[in-house]
């Protein structure tokens, strides 16, 4: 006589069901899912009903139209906005590598101890305080007219090169700051730990407060680089041809404002997979920030 491994491990798992009253309870909740499901499509369609009635009922809605909704206009001057927003994509890609680095140094330079580096705290500190109070608009400005008219050589004279330099120092003042939070909610028992192992101070910085504090500000990381993505087109105003400034170009020659829609639907669609990742790692990061306190934290351990 056999019997079957996998029910004589478990006497009568093979025969196992659900009671009645597990049955019902989970015929409920299929049931409460489904209604609430229809009851967000249906108000969801009924308040998208009611927006575009009242948008199409308004007396301006035919000049609104032909003005920025023309779809020829649209498919013109696509390509031309195309491009612009690969130049917008490239500057915020070699921007946000650059900011990285720059904010994680001033992060450092500002959580450095001890007297000695008391300059080097004061200078940092003197960055982040100016940059976070000047408007993106007016160090582009400063830096895009105020460099090349020093006269100096090897200062870059493009326009994309000096709009990447004024965002990069725009934004590394606010990601510092995300960098130094983060630094700075590493417990300092675990550093404690770190040096009474043997670690140098420089180790424990790399190997325990560094891995710890990046992960924990990933999500406002990536926020910032959301925005970094729409203040891109900033560079517009140095005379750089990004998408706004196609917008502008395809606007003057059709006489139409459609180009200008056209380029805030794409950087919508550029925007829109980072804000998801965001709000993904945002809820990872809560979940694990729950694990963590329900066994204890590292910090207790």
């Amino acid at each position: 006589m056999t019997t079957d491994p996998a029910t004589s491990a478990v006497p009568g798992a093979s025969a196992w069901r659900p009671s009645e009253r597990q049955q019902e309870r989970d015929a409920y909740r299929r049931g409460r899912t489904r209604r609430s499901f229809a009851v967000a499509a249906v108000s969801t369609v009924a308040l998208a009903a009611v927006a575009v009635a009242g948008l199409v009922s308004s007396p301006g809605w035919p000049r609104v139209k032909a003005s920025f909704l023309d779809p020829e206009v649209a498919r013109a001057s696509l390509p031309a906005v195309l491009d612009g927003l690969w130049l917008n994509v490239r500057v915020m890609a070699v921007s946000a590598v650059v900011i990285v680095v720059v904010a994680l140094l001033l992060a450092l330079a500002r959580t450095l101890p001890g007297p000695v580096f008391f300059p080097v705290r004061a200078l940092a500190t003197a960055y982040v305080d100016v940059f976070r109070g000047l408007p993106l608009i007016l160090v582009l400005l400063l830096v895009g007219f105020g460099l090349p008219g020093l006269r100096l050589t090897g200062v870059p004279t493009s326009a994309v090169v000096l709009g990447g330099l004024a965002l990069v120092l725009t934004y590394s003042a606010y990601v510092a700051e995300v960098f130094r939070a983060g630094i700075e909610s590493v417990h300092p028992s675990q550093v404690a730990a770190a040096r009474a192992l043997g670690l140098s101070r420089g180790q424990s910085l790399r190997h325990v407060v560094l891995p710890q504090a990046v992960r924990r500000v990933v999500p406002p990381l990536l926020n910032d680089l959301v925005a970094l993505s729409k203040d891109s087109g900033l560079i517009s105003i140095l005379g750089a041809i990004d998408a706004v400034r196609a917008a502008q170009i395809e606007t003057a020659r059709y006489a139409n404002f459609t180009p200008y829609v056209v380029a805030g639907l794409l950087f919508v669609a550029l925007t829109i997979p980072l804000t998801r990742l965001t709000d993904a790692l945002a809820r990872r990061s809560g979940w694990l920030g729950a694990q963590s306190a329900a066994t204890g934290g590292g910090a207790a351990r």
